[in-house]
């Protein structure tokens, strides 16, 4: 084992001297650690609860007699188990809930108390462990015997208790293994067993894994993996779901165990206490004084990569280790703890780097998870350390792993030597393979080629395809006019958008072009379509206004049986220039004939058979696509509205869309067809409005109104804006509209159409009617019909109706007598009636006066002889009320000299006290008055309703 110093050492210093105590005191009886916190338990039944700045921030009485041995906290949650022991009686498990407190002592709440049973044997408790959950606690005795402990602890339902093994042998560690079977393993001083607690298997004796036991202590469980860990004298034993798993030799005693995070932390005790058996259950009775001056020794470990992380001799004896806060401490029987932080990785790989062990320090990174940047890293500094040794083959093999995080030109330059060309080749080519060769490396490699005189790795690296680098190919053919060859390389290589620009932008073949977007799968369609689209409609507008319909309404699937026509030949010089490139690269997209192409004398190009680019597509292979937004290809036809039109309209016939692409077409299209009629005139005009009218007569039109008005107003499509309002019921806007241009017959069939759905069209009706002579003769018999619905109705009060006829003059008193007068006679009844209740309820008030000045000023008799109350006969002392009731004075059941109020009245006076407040307390509220006033249809009421409530009364003086 490598040994390292990949810890940080601290001696904690301890924040007070009660903290400093506690660890120095042999009173500290166990220790555990969990949810950001450190629990000390004592000798006395106390527990301690430390920060972690390890100040004691609370403590609590636990246990009454005997001292507390085990304890364990459930991290994450605020629940601690503690087991005391006194060996005069059974041990005793309790369970507390940390964040509940008890109302008799103002400690934490005990949840549940449960004496551990061992068969009446008074024997120490050697082993203890307990599932998260808390159903089930294993105790182990060292008399040999455990004790499972099942139930609801945390809400103290009971709990049942067994003893699932017994043996000759102490038990020197019990832990859980929790799955789809929980499975209890044993350790005695002999032996190492299985038990199945629950699940599959549950109830049979305990399986023997091994005849080798371990002390106390020197068994543990990670938590990571669920594997149990064992420590004996030899080494280090794993224990998983299938048995003994892997081992790691490590000699020496061991006194303690503790897994933390991919480290095993090993105590191995002074060499006096580990020469014989005896000292192995030394720990059942306790260590002696002389402990504190004995040295032992520390190790953390890593199984995995077999080397030792840290370790160093403690001047005296272990009492314990425990991980919290991310940090491994130590606690030592002199009362010293110490701190061990982990290094980083950087600071780890450093120490390695130091010692040149690189190939622990790349086991290292991977184990922790490294990107592939950091791991290439290491790679090229292990590469470079090769290189230095001169084992230039090696070091290659950690560049080629290292290639795609390092510089090319910092490994070529240190391979350019002759003598390891064949390096240099090696890795020119693995750039390629990884696509990070420029066009440099590409020329570089080619020059190895050919000093070695390699022929056929030439060609084969030519005949690739992939082994130089086509851009500058591409460029080179476009730049020099050899645009079916830029083709031909485009297409080899899958460069489709570049095929489709070669061919519009250099070639100006825009037959072809379509053609081959046409033969295209969708998703490369699409964008070259969009890109190219106005050139396209302006040479071949028919053609990609077809492929548009196709592609928008979710039916284009590739012509794949679709040849394409010959293109002609390059001249011989233009063919040479590329022909190293090209000659060696097959040419599908060049029409099949039966004849060969034409050749020149330096270039041979080859003929390809007959019926090659006619591929017949599979009907039933229909490939799916994501169809785009209508809308997305409307700007594409700008100047083009012929195409438009039938792109629309085609649309509108394909297949189920969403609804909003059904409002952008129908709008789109309307907007179009009014366009092209405001261009046109004579029939060809009216055709053209005939479509628009299509478009939006109906009940429901997938348009917005608004922008159908809109565009009606803007092309001056009557037809339009009328027939929209109509059909979102803009009765008020339709009668408007007739009475703006002065069609009175319109707006009296509009009135008696709407007029009883939108009453508000009456008083227009009358202002309208009344406007001028003209319409007032139009609209005669119709006026006395509005004026009849609005006295009815109650639309117009009659100064309104006054007014409105008096604006222009037009009408005469003739026509709105018989009006005037049921309106006066109608008003006169109502004054007379108003009139009358005025009189009523002066003639009340004023008695209700009368009486209260008689009840002020003259003596009342009293002449009841019976009590209100209980209808006995009156006798001193007795209680008149001026309301003429009579109580005894014990009826009344008063006291003192508060104010006596009739019991009979009582809930009366209340109703009118309380009505009374509440009407007070309203007149304060003066936005609930003009609420009210704005929602009356008698404002003049409501205001007269509030005057009486007192909201316009004078504030009271202060």
């Amino acid at each position: 084992w490598k040994t390292f110093n990949f810890f940080d050492v601290s001696e904690v210093t301890l924040a007070d001297s009660e903290s400093s105590s506690l660890f120095n005191s042999a009173d500290c009886a166990c220790l555990c650690s969990g949810s950001e916190n450190l629990f000390v338990g004592s000798n006395d039944g106390q527990v301690r609860i430390l920060s972690r700045a390890f100040k004691v921030v609370r403590t609590f009485h636990a246990h009454d007699s005997g001292s507390i041995t085990h304890m364990k906290q459930i991290d994450g949650t605020s629940l601690l188990v503690t087991v005391s022991e006194d060996l005069s009686n059974e041990p005793i498990l309790k369970v507390w809930a940390l964040d509940k407190s008890d109302k008799k002592t103002g400690g934490p709440k005990c949840l549940s108390t449960t004496g551990i049973q061992n068969g009446r044997k008074q024997f120490p408790i050697s082993a203890f462990a307990a599932l998260d959950n808390l159903s089930q606690l294993a105790v182990g005795f060292a008399n040999g015997s455990v004790t499972v402990v099942r139930g609801d602890l945390i809400n103290d339902r009971g709990a049942k208790q067994r003893t699932v093994f017994e043996s000759e042998e102490p038990i020197t560690g019990v832990e859980f293994r929790d799955g789809s079977t929980t499975t209890l393993y044993l350790a005695t001083t002999g032996r190492i067993l299985t038990l199945t607690i629950t699940g599959r298997g549950q109830g049979q004796p305990a399986k023997n894994l091994e005849d080798n036991g371990c002390g106390v202590g020197c068994m543990t469980v990670d938590s990571d993996s669920g594997d149990i860990v064992v420590a004996r004298n030899d080494a280090i034993y794993f224990y998983g779901v299938n048995g003994r798993g892997p081992s790691y030799a490590y000699e020496g005693p061991k006194q303690l165990v503790k897994v933390f995070g991919t480290f095993v932390a090993l105590v191995t005790p002074p060499k006096a206490n580990t020469t014989s058996k005896p000292g192995i259950l030394r720990r059942f009775v306790g260590g002696q004084a002389d402990d504190l001056y004995k040295f032992s020794t520390f190790a953390l470990l890593d199984t995995d990569l077999k080397y030792v992380a840290h370790t160093e001799s403690v001047a005296s004896q272990v009492r314990t280790i425990f991980t919290e806060w991310g940090d491994l401490f130590l606690l030592t029987l002199d009362g010293k703890l110490f701190r061990y932080h982990e290094k980083t990785l950087g600071q780890k790989l450093e120490i390695l780097y130091q010692r040149d062990l690189y190939v622990l320090a790349i086991n290292l990174a991977q184990k922790a998870g490294v990107d592939n940047a950091q791991r290439n890293s290491i790679l090229r500094k292990y590469g470079d350390y090769l290189h230095k040794k001169g084992d230039y083959d090696t070091a290659m093999q950690q560049y080629l792993k290292a290639i795609d995080n390092t510089e090319p030109s910092q490994v070529i330059r240190k391979f350019l030597d002759s003598q390891r060309i064949n390096n240099l080749i090696e890795y020119l080519e693995e750039l390629h393979e990884h696509d990070r060769a420029t066009v440099d490396h590409t020329t570089l490699l080619l020059n190895c080629y050919a000093k070695l005189k390699d022929t056929a790795k030439l060609e084969t690296f030519i005949k690739a395809g992939t082994h130089f680098d086509l851009e500058t190919a591409i460029a080179m053919c476009r730049q020099g006019g050899y645009y079916d060859q830029a083709v031909f390389l485009s297409k080899k290589h899958g460069e489709h958008d570049r095929v489709v620009d070669i061919l519009i932008e250099d070639s100006k073949n825009y037959k072809e072009a379509l053609d081959y977007i046409n033969r295209s799968e969708p998703a490369v369609t699409y964008p070259n379509l969009m890109r190219y689209a106005r050139v396209l409609l302006e040479h071949c507008p028919r053609e990609t206004t077809q492929l548009f319909i196709e592609y928008y309404t979710g039916k284009y699937q590739p012509r794949k049986d679709a040849p394409l026509p010959a293109t002609p030949a390059p001249a011989g010089g233009a063919a040479s220039a590329v022909q190293n490139l090209t000659s060696f690269i097959p040419l599908p997209y060049r029409q099949t004939t039966n004849v060969q192409t034409p050749v020149a004398t330096d270039n041979q190009m080859i003929a390809l058979p007959n019926g090659e680019a006619a591929v017949a597509a599979d009907a039933n292979a229909f490939q799916e696509y994501d169809v785009p937004k209508p809308r997305t290809a409307f700007s594409s036809f700008v100047d083009h509205p012929d195409q438009f039109i039938v792109f629309l309209e085609a649309c509108l016939k394909g297949a189920d869309m969403d609804e909003k692409d059904k409002v952008d077409l129908h709008t789109t299209l309307f907007e179009v067809y009014l366009e092209i009629a405001a261009s046109k005139t004579g029939p060809e005009k009216r055709n053209w409005e005939a479509k628009a009218k299509a478009l939006i007569d109906g009940k429901d039109i997938s348009m917005d109104a608004s922008n159908v008005l809109l565009l009606s107003h803007l092309s001056n499509f009557r037809h339009g804006t009328v027939l929209v309002r109509e059909q979102q019921g803009l009765r008020f806007d339709i009668f408007r509209s007739y009475a703006s241009a002065g069609d009175t017959a319109g707006a009296i069939k509009a009135l008696r159409k709407y007029g009883p759905e939108d009453p508000d069209l009456y008083p227009a009706a009358l202002k309208y009617f009344t406007s001028s002579p003209r319409v007032l003769e139009e609209a005669r018999e119709e006026l006395d019909a509005v004026l009849k619905k609005i006295d009815e109705d109650g639309l117009m009060a009659p100064l309104q109706v006054i007014q409105t006829l008096s604006t222009n003059g037009v009408a005469t008193m003739g026509m709105v007598k018989k009006y005037l007068s049921d309106t006066v006679e109608r008003e006169r009844k109502e004054i007379s009636n108003n009139r009358r209740l005025i009189e009523s309820y002066r003639n009340e008030t004023e008695a209700k006066r009368k009486e209260i000045d008689e009840l002020g000023t003259k003596s009342a008799v009293f002449q009841t002889r019976r009590c209100s109350a209980c209808g006995g006969s009156l006798d001193l002392p007795t209680v008149h009320f001026l309301c003429k009731h009579s109580f005894h004075q014990r009826c009344l059941n008063q006291t003192g000299d508060e104010d006596i109020e009739c019991p009979k009245c009582a809930p009366t006076n209340n109703n009118i006290r309380a009505f009374r407040k509440a009407q007070e307390e309203s007149a304060d509220r003066h936005e609930m008055f003009q609420d009210a006033l704005h929602r009356s249809g008698d404002k003049f009421g409501t205001i007269c309703e509030f005057f009486g409530r007192g909201v316009m009364a004078a504030p009271a003086p202060e």
